[in-house]
């Protein structure tokens, strides 16, 4: 056999090198393809998205605006002017008394799975696996399960106080699991360097990781609000459909503390619900229709402040 020539079964160097450039040309070909395929699927996905929002905007804004009188606002409802103030205001109290409850003990219960149970534990699976199907229950479970245990068994009645501790366990695995979500994207470094400076697991945790986690646990914060504020069926069942405000001032002056938590377990209309009613009353849809932009400007005015505060946070940790 000659010098130099390849072994028999053996293609030369270059001619290897030649096919697998070929291929690799190919498969760059239909990297491209596909890869372009995608992308303008992604933007016609977001067009579509933005568009029905659009539309779904537009339309409330049409036939809502024009009917935003000044007795839509009246602070008494009647059947005349069917005001909306009794249900916003309760709709904010609810927000907020849901969020008191579930904020605490969802946080709370997240930073425990996270940063003092050990991973792998089987009972930190159960308890997500747990979380994560309760998320997917309807809330109409949640309604019939309120009115079983708070109004019925508790004796609460139809109240704002039932109607909240039903919203706080619906909103209660949102807010643990993306809490949860937002400890583990924080590097463990964080974790490294507050113990290698002598600190302890929970100054660590609320000095090192908590600053960097409070956008990812405000996301889960707003979509918990989000709920509170459009949720229907469970408040039904739970919070009643009385569209009047509880007289927190008069119950304090009457009656001091005692008369406060009595103005808790008065029956209340949300602006959900105030949309439902009048909707299936089918007397007052012009009315309906302007609840809902109030209901929408909400909803955002919530968002951004929400926002606005996760902001502030993020800066005040950066400059900590």
């Amino acid at each position: 056999m000659p010098a130099g020539s390849p072994a028999p079964g053996r293609m030369p160097g270059d001619r290897i090198d030649a096919l697998f450039a070929a291929a690799e040309a190919r498969h760059a070909k239909k990297r491209r393809v596909v890869a372009a395929l995608l992308r303008w699927l992604v933007y016609v996905g977001a067009l579509l998205t933005a568009l029905v929002l659009l539309f779904l905007v537009g339309y409330i804004l049409a036939n809502g605006v024009p009917y935003l009188t000044p007795s839509l606002f009246e602070w008494e409802y009647n059947s005349d002017n069917v005001s909306l103030m009794p249900a916003l205001v309760n709709t904010l109290v609810m927000a907020a008394l849901t969020l008191l409850m579930a904020v605490p003990i969802g946080v709370g219960s997240a930073i425990y799975l996270v940063e003092y149970a050990p991973r792998g534990n089987r009972f930190v699976q159960l308890v997500r696996i747990t979380a994560e199907t309760l998320q997917g229950i309807p809330s109409i479970i949640y309604g019939l399960f309120g009115m079983l245990f708070f109004v019925t068994a508790l004796r609460w009645n139809l109240s704002l106080m039932a109607g909240a501790c039903t919203l706080a366990i619906m909103v209660l695995p949102v807010i643990m699991r993306t809490t949860e979500e937002a400890l583990l994207a924080v590097p463990d470094s964080y974790r490294e360097g507050g113990f290698g400076l002598g600190a302890g697991r929970l100054r660590t945790v609320f000095r090192c990781v908590m600053p960097s986690a409070i956008p990812g646990i405000l996301g889960g914060v707003i979509l918990a609000l989000g709920r509170c504020v459009g949720e229907v069926a469970a408040l039904i069942f739970t919070a009643g459909s009385i569209a009047q405000v509880p007289d927190f001032v008069g119950g304090l002056a009457s009656g001091g503390l005692a008369g406060l938590g009595a103005e808790f377990f008065d029956s209340t209309r949300t602006l959900a619900v105030h949309m439902y009613v009048l909707s299936s009353e089918a007397l007052h849809v012009n009315e309906t229709y302007a609840t809902a932009v109030v209901l929408l400007v909400v909803v955002v005015l919530l968002n951004l402040m929400a926002t606005f505060a996760a902001k502030k946070m993020n800066k005040g940790s950066k400059h900590d």
